[in-house]
């Protein structure tokens, strides 16, 4: 057996495409979140030493650390390294279960590997050609299995790089504490300490009764756990997307129409490019509102048939935010969301024409964007009036 699993996951992803596009953010206490009541979604490894971590409130981490920089949440860039990322991944295998935007798992057995150090040195290759590519950094886990994988892959970051060898899961975990197994939150590792088990190898001191105790019927699938066991396999299929959403919690409530109509457009561009990446159509948008007090209203609309280019969309977000916004109050967050996901289908032949002009221009202006990033081109809808 060859430890032929790998757990990839990136560090601090949010902060590291920022330094990728701005490097003197590199070696500096950096956070990417919203400003005044925002939350912080991500702190560079400078930042998380001073007490910074995610999700604090914005205003807090300026606290705790007040040299902080603050970059506001650049919309699409991270999901075009995402997709970057992964697709270098499927240079080295076929094989890619994308996990979330900055985590994954990865199988190299079918790649013909005779040695556990031939997958080693392909691994290390491919982290190496992610900073080279995008020059972002990622930590590697490298097993048997993807339980210890996704352990392995946390325990020395940034750029760590750490394999269990075949046989050495059980050794591997047993001095790590016990709120390194999956399921096991803060409040949980906190009380099983209290019942003496602070480590992994403290599970195994205990007997049938005081596991069942801690854990209930569940104790069986710890113990499996804390030997290493796992069969799960990496999945290469995932399910469709139901629908895409984004939305923008404002620093200071806004109740300038014509800007939060700006915004809500913006979304719409940076959620189109993924549904065509997907290779998708979506018929019907949802804009939503939340005010002060936390209440929200929404509203939604379909369009006769599904589509994906922007330009169908945009005549319905004013009415739609008409609609949602009943009170003539300042808003705190707008969000749209694109809904009743199909698959390409032809469109009606009397706008075939025309459509298709679009779809050129859309693919020139996605290609542009992964290439320059998302602020490479912006549509008239985003200019300020």
């Amino acid at each position: 057996m060859l430890p032929t699993i790998v757990h990839l996951d990136a560090d601090a992803f949010f902060v590291s495409v920022e330094q990728a596009f701005d490097p003197s953010l590199r070696g500096k206490k950096v956070a990417v979140g919203g400003r005044d009541r925002g939350i912080i979604s991500s702190a560079s490894y400078e930042a998380r030493a001073c007490g910074v971590y995610t999700p604090m409130p914005t205003r807090r981490a300026l606290q705790v650390c007040p040299d902080l920089i603050l970059v506001r949440h650049t919309s699409g860039r991270y999901g075009d390294y995402s997709r970057r990322l992964f697709d270098l991944c499927e240079q080295l295998t076929p094989y890619v279960e994308r996990r979330s935007i900055d985590e994954g798992y990865l199988d190299v057995g079918p790649c013909g590997y005779k040695t556990g150090a031939e997958c080693e040195a392909a691994v290390r290759g491919l982290q190496k050609l992610i900073w080279d590519e995008l020059q972002i950094t990622v930590s590697f886990g490298l097993a048997t299995n993807k339980l210890v994988a996704g352990i392995a892959s946390k325990l020395r970051k940034p750029r760590g790089f750490t394999v269990v060898p075949p046989g050495g899961e059980t050794a591997f975990l047993a001095p790590l504490d016990i709120g390194r197994l999956p399921g096991i939150g803060a409040k949980t590792e906190e009380a099983l300490k209290a019942r003496g088990i602070a480590s992994v190898s403290d599970l195994f001191t205990k007997s049938e009764n005081e596991l069942f105790s801690a854990f209930g019927e569940s104790w069986r699938n710890v113990l499996a756990m804390a030997r290493g066991e796992d069969g799960s396999r990496v999945e290469t299929e995932h399910e469709d997307a139901k629908s895409y959403s984004q939305q923008e919690t404002f620093s200071r409530d806004i109740s300038d129409f014509d800007e939060i109509e700006r915004i809500a457009k913006g979304m719409i561009d940076d959620l189109l490019p993924k549904v065509r990446a997907d290779g998708k159509r979506v018929k019907t948008l949802t804009v939503k509102v939340r005010y002060p007090n936390f209440d929200h209203t929404s509203s939604a609309r379909s369009l006769p048939e599904a589509s994906d280019i922007e330009t169908p969309f945009y005549p319905l977000v004013a009415p739609l935010l008409r609609q949602a916004w009943s009170r003539r109050q300042a808003l705190r967050l707008v969000s749209v969301k694109l809904s009743g996901v199909e698959g390409h289908a032809a469109q009606l032949e009397m706008f075939a024409a025309s459509d298709e002009k679009r779809k050129r221009l859309a693919a020139a202006m996605d290609a542009l964007k992964a290439v320059r990033g998302s602020a490479a081109i912006v549509r008239g809808a985003q200019l300020k009036k």
